[in-house]
């Protein structure tokens, strides 16, 4: 491990942890209604939107209503961009004539941008018009953001009420959400981006002649070079904050007009874990113990960063099938060393294993390398972080609740241990809680293997493999898994833009994400109707080292179970096979 690697890991959860308090305490105050500083600047538009929408704020819902109102508004999203997809030829901002989606690609990249997913099957700057970018998807990834963050308040309001019937109010919790948490947020990165070269125009793709003529595949010869353009960095900000991930060009993270300097690639990668971190406090500042809060992040630290050193120390060791050719791949003042295969040389191995660790730990899914390059054990890290049900950082508002979930799990399990009815939070975990959370942690699994047992066991799925064995299984499994999973990341050698893979994983992508937010609404209306149950000596405690194990031993045996066989079909024996020559 280099030193420009330790320090670079080292600054990155250092600014983290810092900024963990202070914006956490804010967002606490922006959803429990107290001053928080903004008010003066965007009140005016929260009451302008409740009044022309006819919304009545303080007016309470069930988690039922909750639930409903929720589906509705994405369901409302999921057709808008669908139309803008395939209405884009006729409509305005489309400078370079960009013809209509196809009808499968609209339903896929629609599900992916209401579901918070973001996984793509297309190019950006080949595809989509500058309208769709805007109206489209960039509106759904302020929206889809903040979805998961109401969902996760209206949990931590079943925790903290008592013989209550309902859990707050879904427009008050997504319109405060977007307006006092994100935009914000947005506004200010969007121009630090732009003042790094991050391009934010409408004007038409730039034509640059060469300075020398090349051919292209046919042998023709090109003098001219097409550099793609758009309202890049309002887009790229959000798609980090709200881990959405989505790129604006094919190359995502990795282009140099969305990620041109040092500075833009360490704001987007702290950008895409700020909120998921945050939010820990927040859920500890809103319960009123900041302790559970920081036990629920150690406990997603703990595995992140073992994670994320055996990712960054499988790439910087390098191929050992080129070391056998005589190879040099280890570090010095004139090369990185490692497998810089697919990678950037201006990030090297450091960056580009953190944000792949990063972007997978959290659902968010933006690359700045390719995965599919990696070492076999550098690829499953990317892979294995999604299986864990995206619950180390996860999405914005969804990773934490899908742990809090696996928290109610372990309590339940230590009261098995001990023979006491377990509680979390002065809340009995009882059998209507368990089955909710049952079906929170078995729903994406079983999306993930299903799906890509289907797509091995049929010509449509195989079709879209470009590697043979084991490489071949694990782009499928890592595809279905990113959907399964709502990150939207890609290993990139599988033909995705087909009939059968934009259905599928559209399905995939809308079951993952509202199997798993309907149970955990639930789960947050059973607790507030609940009385508070007093402390005693046989509680356990759930700030503790002792309990911060336990969680993160029940998150790992779930996640080792369920994929263990799979992965040792794909990248575990690629990985031998690699060592073995």
């Amino acid at each position: 491990m280099t030193g420009h690697a330790i320090l670079q890991m080292g600054l990155y959860l250092a600014v983290l942890l810092l900024l963990a308090k202070p914006l956490g305490w804010y967002m606490a105050r922006v959803y429990e209604g107290k001053p928080c500083g903004l008010g003066w600047a965007v009140g005016w538009l929260e009451r302008l939107i409740y009044r022309l929408c006819g919304i009545d704020p303080t007016e309470e819902m069930a988690w039922t209503t909750y639930a409903k109102t929720m589906l509705v508004l994405n369901l409302l999203g999921f057709g808008a961009v669908y139309a803008l997809l395939r209405l884009q030829h006729l409509l305005p901002l489309n400078p370079e004539h960009l013809a209509a989606a196809a009808p499968d690609l609209a339903m896929n990249t629609a599900a992916s941008f209401a579901t918070n997913t973001n996984w793509q099957n297309y190019g950006g700057e080949t595809t989509l018009s500058y309208l769709t970018q805007m109206l489209g998807l960039a509106v759904q990834n302020f929206l889809s953001a903040a979805t998961g963050m109401a969902v996760l308040v209206a949990l931590i309001r079943g925790f903290v009420r008592h013989s209550a019937q309902t859990i707050g109010n879904f427009w008050y919790d997504l319109t405060r959400s977007t307006l006092y948490i994100l935009l914000p947020l947005s506004v200010v990165g969007a121009l630090l981006l732009v003042s790094q070269g991050v391009v934010q125009t409408l004007r038409p793709y730039e034509r640059a002649t060469l300075v020398q003529p090349t051919k292209d595949a046919s042998g023709k010869t090109v003098n001219e070079q097409t550099i793609a353009l758009g309202p890049a960095a309002s887009q790229v900000i959000i798609k980090q904050l709200g881990t959405n991930g989505g790129g604006f060009f094919n190359a995502n993270s990795a282009h140099p007009l969305e990620n041109p300097t040092p500075l833009t690639g360490f704001l987007e990668l702290v950008a895409i874990l700020l909120i998921a971190v945050a939010l820990c406090y927040t859920f500890g500042e809103m319960v009123g113990d900041t302790r559970q809060g920081w036990a629920v992040l150690a406990a997603m630290l703990v595995i992140f960063v073992p994670l994320l050193l055996l990712g960054y120390a499988a790439e910087q060791a390098g191929n050992p099938l080129l070391s056998t050719l005589g190879v040099d791949q280890s570090a010095g003042s004139q090369q990185p060393g490692g497998n810089m295969e697919g990678k950037e040389v201006r990030f090297g191995i450091g960056q580009s294993a953190i944000w792949a660790a990063a972007t997978t730990a959290a659902s968010n899914g933006s690359v700045n390398s390719m995965h599919d390059s990696y070492t076999p054990m550098g690829g499953l890290v990317p892979m294995w972080l999604m299986q864990l049900s995206e619950v180390v950082f996860g999405g914005v508002g969804s990773g934490l609740y899908g742990m809090l979930v696996f928290a109610i799990i372990a309590v339940f399990v230590a009261g098995l241990m001990v023979g006491r009815t377990p509680e979390y939070l002065g809340k009995k975990i009882e059998a209507f809680e368990m089955k909710m959370a049952a079906l929170v942690i078995l729903i994406p699994p079983l999306l993930v293997l299903v799906g890509a047992a289907l797509a091995v066991a049929t010509p449509w799925g195989k079709a879209g493999v470009s590697n043979p064995g084991p490489h071949g299984l694990s782009e499928i499994l890592y595809a279905f898994s990113s959907a399964g999973n709502n990150n939207g990341s890609a290993f990139a050698g599988l033909t995705g833009n087909t009939p059968f893979y934009n259905v599928a994983l559209a399905l995939a992508m809308l079951a993952a994400r509202y199997w798993v937010a309907i149970p955990t609404l639930a789960i947050a209306g059973s607790l507030a109707r609940k009385k508070a149950t007093p402390t005693s000596a046989g509680t356990l405690p759930t700030h503790t080292p002792l309990f911060v194990l336990l969680l993160v031993g029940v998150v790992i045996l779930v996640g080792a179970l369920t994929f263990v066989p799979a992965l040792a079909l794909g990248p575990i024996v690629e990985q031998l096979m690699m060592a073995g020559g």
